[in-house]
């Protein structure tokens, strides 16, 4: 048996962004492991700029995260911005300004499973200490997405990560696993956050399993 520590991403919006430029700012269907290892990173009270430790929160984790199934589905909206000084393809800035769209989800909710790795620099209790009174202020992906309740719901037994979800209210939602799942879909996704000063991202496979939670 495993230990799991369970959290839940509530809140009125979230915006768990990919590979993007200033002009369009999507989100994912469900929190990327970039956003939950800034949003755990921030909760410890490290530094954005402090690579070392930054790496080796992202290399302690595995991930599972629930798309929790509601009666109210999540939707998509977009909000208008204009930006100046925006980022080009080639990274300089631009002189004129932009039209920026970005996406958020509204009325999303996740449940997530986090396994510690034997060798991992960070320890569950180390984690759970944080999320229950964190340095920084942790938002749903943006600074413009407080949580609607504490990040902390419980820590669980289990033989493996579904198992341990299937412990926790709502009890069902799409899956997206960082391990292999029977019966579900592959799944690329650039969010590995890269240990270097300036954002860069690795590609990782999940395993998809369940229908989609998130409308147009």
């Amino acid at each position: 048996m495993k230990t799991y520590l369970i959290l839940k991403f509530q809140g009125a919006m979230q915006a768990w962004g990919g590979h993007t430029y200033e002009d369009l700012r999507q989100s994912h269907p469900f929190p990327t492991r970039s956003g939950i290892v800034g949003l755990l990173a921030g909760c410890l009270g490290i530094d954005r700029a402090d690579i070392k430790e930054r790496e080796a929160l992202n290399n302690s984790i595995v991930l599972t995260v629930r798309a929790d199934k509601r009666d109210i589905p999540a939707i998509r909206i977009t909000d208008y911005h204009t930006i100046l000084g925006a980022r080009k393809v080639d990274g300089n800035a631009r002189k004129d300004a932009v039209q920026s769209y970005r996406e958020y989800l509204c009325d999303a909710q996740f449940t997530l499973a986090l396994e510690f790795l034997p060798d991992a620099e960070f320890s569950l209790n180390e984690v759970v200490i944080g999320v229950m009174k964190p340095f920084y202020t942790p938002v749903l992906g943006r600074r413009a997405c407080p949580l609607h309740r504490p990040l902390f719901d419980a820590e669980v037994n289990a033989s493996d990560a579904l198992k341990a979800l299937q412990q926790v209210e709502p009890f069902a939602g799409t899956i997206y696993s960082e391990k292999l799942i029977s019966g579900g879909s592959q799944m690329r996704v650039r969010d590995v956050p890269m240990p270097t000063a300036v954002r860069q991202f690795a590609t990782r496979t999940i395993s998809v399993y369940g229908g989609d939670n998130v409308s147009e």
